[in-house]
């Protein structure tokens, strides 16, 4: 399934190595001012190969092109079809290992799916490159939420064994924009730093943790069960390539303390009902609370590494050893803090213009 949403849709396209990456959203209301260099290739530029030694080399300008949907800087109510061109891909890099899936990778259950078939190069359609269209989707999310001051901010706050130990204001969070790891705690990110490197030149791959937040959403987004705010969100934070985990405000933690730590007491504050803590994430019985919505997404390591690996030739059924030639990331978590806030911002401007029909 290539396409996600209800009220807002969106359909990805494109693949690692082919043409280039795109998405096409439908359901983007008429007459929204949008300008894809102020709106779009901002988020694009963070998101985009080759910004350090600690991502991969690959260069790609990602250039955003419109092929429809937009006329005289507005939204013109048809699908809005956005890509960006593939121009740094080097295919050839993976002939020597067609039959021989990498480890950790979707390489092997893709064989079998599509019979063969599968577009082995760089991944194909299961790579990281894909999330390209994600950040161009959330980006035009960012957009429809504005007027109604809702804003999504990301940060990375764990590399491997490093993490962030205190939990940081929203106005510090623009600081991750200073780091390379995009952290934004300064002695963490230079110890985040640090490990990144030291995995580069061993030649292997560490993970991590993306925090995303949302600020200024109103009560009652999203419906029970099936359509929760946690269930929406999750779905498409899932989609990203190598996420293995989401949960909400306290959540994995959650399970270790007391009903009494972890409900958020009531409190009324300027004419409005807040609670004093947030361990909940914004989120109660699915719905949005009016606080903010805070998930947190824990990233495995990048799987292609250059160090020797076992595998199979699939040919032969033979025990083979490959080792992963090409440019990768050693930590894909920087480049994976504007994927996650623009899954963020899709999920709640189509949770946003649900609201609007009298669905929430």
């Amino acid at each position: 399934m290539n396409t996600i949403g209800h009220a807002l849709r969106f359909t990805i396209l494109g693949s690692s190595h082919g043409w280039g990456v795109g998405c096409v959203l439908d359901g983007v209301p008429p007459g929204i001012a949008l300008d894809v260099a102020k709106d779009i290739q901002p988020d694009m530029d963070r998101r985009r190969p080759g910004q350090s030694l600690l991502t991969t080399q690959r260069r790609e300008a990602d250039r955003v092109e419109v092929l429809g949907g937009l006329t005289d800087g507005h939204t013109d109510g048809n699908p809005l079809a956005l890509v960006v061109r593939n121009e740094d891909q080097q295919g050839k890099a993976y002939d020597a290992a067609r039959w021989l899936p990498r480890p950790g990778h979707s390489d092997f259950p893709a064989y079998v799916k599509y019979r063969g078939q599968n577009d082995y190069r760089g991944g194909g359609a299961f790579s990281g490159r894909m999330t390209a269209a994600m950040v161009m989707a959330g980006s035009v999310g960012k957009v429809l939420l504005r007027p109604h001051g809702v804003e999504v901010r990301a940060h990375t706050v764990q590399v491997g064994e490093v993490r962030v130990e205190r939990e940081l204001a929203w106005e510090e969070l623009p600081r991750a924009e200073q780091s390379l790891v995009r952290c934004a705690e300064p002695e963490a990110a230079r110890r985040m730093e640090e490990r990144v490197e030291q995995a580069r030149r061993a030649q292997d791959s560490v993970g991590g943790i993306v925090e995303g937040r949302a600020q200024g959403c109103p009560v009652g987004w999203g419906e029970p069960f099936f359509g929760s705010v946690e269930a929406e969100l999750a779905r498409l934070l899932f989609s990203i390539p190598a996420v293995k985990g989401v949960d909400f405000g306290a959540g994995f933690r959650a399970s270790a303390m007391n009903g009494s730590e972890h409900n958020d007491p009531f409190e009324a504050r300027g004419g409005r009902i807040v609670t004093s803590t947030n361990h909940a994430g914004g989120i109660l019985g699915g719905l949005t609370t009016g606080m903010p919505v805070v998930a947190r997404v824990a990233f495995k390591p990048a799987s292609s590494i250059a160090q020797p690996q076992r595998t199979v030739d699939l040919r032969t059924l033979e025990p083979a050893t490959l080792e992963v030639r090409g440019r990768h990331d050693p930590c894909i978590v920087p480049r994976a803090v504007p994927v996650v806030e623009a899954c963020l911002a899709f999920t709640l401007a189509d949770l946003m213009l649900l609201a609007g029909r009298g669905a929430a």
